[in-house]
């Protein structure tokens, strides 16, 4: 059977080799089987390539590390003040007491509902929730707005129908030493989370009011 010969040109810029068509008399459709060779990238060209991917993968990874850190710390502390709100919030509500105590030597804090006369021990019946600080989350100290201080031991904030029985301020540290207050305000119940190391609105004594 006679057959037709038909050479493709081989394009040099690209470098594609194109095999022999040959085409049979009596078909509708041609036949071919086209085969393409392209060179690949060398040895050199792909660990450029590898080690720009690597680098980009490290600078992404230390950018979410730090969001990660900074979220963390945030978490943190927001559920610290949600706490010391829920409490408040609780015993206006109900007319029961709770206690927030926060524990600066294990760096974390609980809280519970007050149904023991013995207010020096804690009942596991009693807690609600307890929680532990991360490393970038440092309860530094805590002031009360009768002037007490410590930074070490435990610190108890009490609170029922009336109101808090003491205000203060629990003074917290992120990983870069920067400071943040929770402000427990027992005049007007408000807890608050400020930037830096505030001042305490301290209540005055009955004989330094002029009226």
């Amino acid at each position: 059977m006679p057959t037709c010969l038909v050479l493709m040109h081989s394009n040099i810029v690209t470098r594609d080799a194109y095999y022999v068509v040959r085409v049979q008399p009596g078909l509708s459709n041609a036949q071919y089987a086209i085969r393409n060779t392209k060179n690949g990238f060398t040895l050199t060209e792909l660990i450029v390539v590898l080690s720009i991917m690597a680098l980009f993968v490290f600078w992404t990874q230390l950018h979410l590390f730090g969001l990660l850190r900074k979220s963390t710390f945030k978490a943190q502390v927001q559920d610290f003040v949600s706490t010391m709100q829920m409490a408040g919030v609780a015993a206006a509500q109900s007319g029961r007491r709770y206690e927030v105590i926060v524990d600066l030597t294990e760096q974390g804090y609980l809280l519970r509902q007050i149904i023991s006369p013995d207010l020096s021990e804690v009942l596991e019946e009693e807690i609600i929730s307890e929680n532990s600080l991360g490393d970038n989350c440092w309860i530094a100290y805590v002031e009360f707005d009768d002037g007490e201080y410590t930074n070490e031991g435990r610190a108890k904030f009490r609170v029922g129908r009336s109101g808090w029985q003491y205000g203060g301020k629990i003074v917290l540290l992120d990983e870069t030493q920067q400071s943040y207050s929770i402000v427990i305000n027992r005049l007007n119940r408000i807890v608050e989370l400020k930037q830096g190391d505030v001042s305490l609105l301290v209540p005055k004594a009955k004989e330094d009011v002029p009226f």
